[in-house]
């Protein structure tokens, strides 16, 4: 006699009994699934996208504490332009109403004054900033180095500085001759101290960052100090001189 238990059911009873196994595990398309999915997407298309972007700013290869450096620094920038922006329009607006014109415009153009006197090294400037001592006895410090501390004081939003007893402007050059530096012409010696106005506590941090002012002032076997200040004086004053070649370009006829 032939059996008909399941133990011995046909091929057509084993492929339907796959085929309803197989309905009962695939997945539901609910609106949660279609949701998450969505999600998945969304996501996966946002952070595909700030890889590029980093990717092409090249910032992937800085350290972290570069990087908070470069955020400050834009931050600072940021907030700078926009109080410039502010003032200008401010001013600008008090010229236009026609009221009291005369005394703003005065009052402006002193302020232009002001500022083009302290770039320019042609007036004393205070503030808030940071002094650098750089004790060097064997004379192991070059100008090349004085000047990496310069551009990186700048970079840190440095708007007046002084290194011994000469103002440090645009033109200021750094050379070393007979075995001493000379910075503008002028001969300074060690210990050398640099006065720097501006943000004094992104100023100290730049001076201290891996590989940075401080530590290659190490290596040369000087020794570094960073001083904060609340109350800083620059008073070295940069005489003009007229240029030999440039010449401004003349206003346009009305």
């Amino acid at each position: 006699m032939t059996s008909t238990g399941p133990e011995h059911a046909g091929p057509e009873d084993t492929s339907g009994s796959w085929s309803r196994l197989l309905r009962m595990a695939r997945p539901r398309a609910t609106r949660a699934n279609a949701f998450a999915a969505l999600l998945a997407i969304v996501l996966g298309f946002a952070i595909a996208t700030q890889v590029q972007q980093t990717n092409q700013s090249g910032l992937e290869q800085l350290r972290e504490d570069e990087l908070v450096r470069i955020l400050d620094d834009v931050s600072q920038e940021q907030d700078r332009l926009s109080n410039d922006r502010r003032e200008l329009e401010s001013s600008r607006d008090r010229l236009v109403s026609g009221v009291d014109s005369s005394a703003e415009a005065l009052k402006s153009a002193q302020e232009r004054l002001d500022t083009l006197g302290i770039l320019t090294g042609t007036v004393p400037a205070t503030g808030p900033g940071i002094v650098i001592n750089i004790n060097d006895p064997d004379h192991k410090v070059t100008a090349a180095r004085l000047l990496d501390a310069l551009q990186e004081l700048r970079d840190a939003g440095a708007e007046a500085v002084q290194i011994g007893d000469v103002r440090v402007v645009s033109d200021t050059w750094f050379a070393d001759v007979d075995g001493a530096i000379e910075i503008g012409g002028e001969r300074v010696e060690p210990p050398y101290v640099i006065t720097a106005i501006g943000d004094s506590a992104t100023m100290a941090s730049a001076m201290e960052i891996p590989g940075g002012v401080s530590e290659s002032v190490r290596g040369d076997g000087a020794i570094p100090s960073v001083r904060q200040s609340d109350n800083l004086a620059v008073t070295a004053l940069h005489s003009l001189s007229e240029p030999r070649y440039a010449r401004p370009v003349p206003a346009p006829s009305p």
